[in-house]
């Protein structure tokens, strides 16, 4: 039987995508693609893996469905969430409605298991520490 091993992307969909990458250029350094096979749809790049703006919201906001996100700096997030006018939802979390519906919870890399190789976090310009927390996580699930 196959094994699920990772995630490559995640799909959002958004009303306008100029508007959409805007709002969210003001809260996240952004890298994104654009093809031209794909005029409706930006991919914004998270080393090897990638968020897919699909424009054309057709559902009402979610509020229990949501896509967790990985920061390097979660403070410094929910400061530009802040300055951006975003709708931070209360809780533990830090988790925010974007204008088009999408719940987002962000965690930060140090504290959760999800791990970059070596190797993709170089080529991303990132040197991220573990807590402590996080990786006696890795190692209870014999993942470091």
């Amino acid at each position: 039987m196959p094994r699920l091993v990772g995630i490559n992307h995640v799909a959002l969909e958004v009303g306008d995508l100029k508007e959409a990458l805007d709002w969210y250029g003001r809260i996240f350094e952004l890298e994104v693609e654009q093809e031209a096979a794909f005029p409706r749809m930006a991919f914004v790049q998270l080393g090897d893996q990638f968020i897919a703006f699909s424009e054309g919201r057709s559902q009402p906001s979610d509020t229990e469905r949501h896509v967790g996100l990985v920061v390097d700096d979660k403070q410094a997030t929910r400061e530009a969430l802040e300055a951006a006018g975003a709708t931070i939802l209360p809780g533990r979390f830090l988790d925010f409605v974007d204008p088009w519906g999408n719940h987002v919870q962000v965690v930060a890399y140090s504290d959760i298991q999800f791990s970059k190789t070596p190797e993709v976090l170089r080529g991303m310009g990132l040197d991220l520490p573990k807590s402590e927390h996080a990786l006696a996580e890795l190692r209870d699930s014999g993942l470091a």
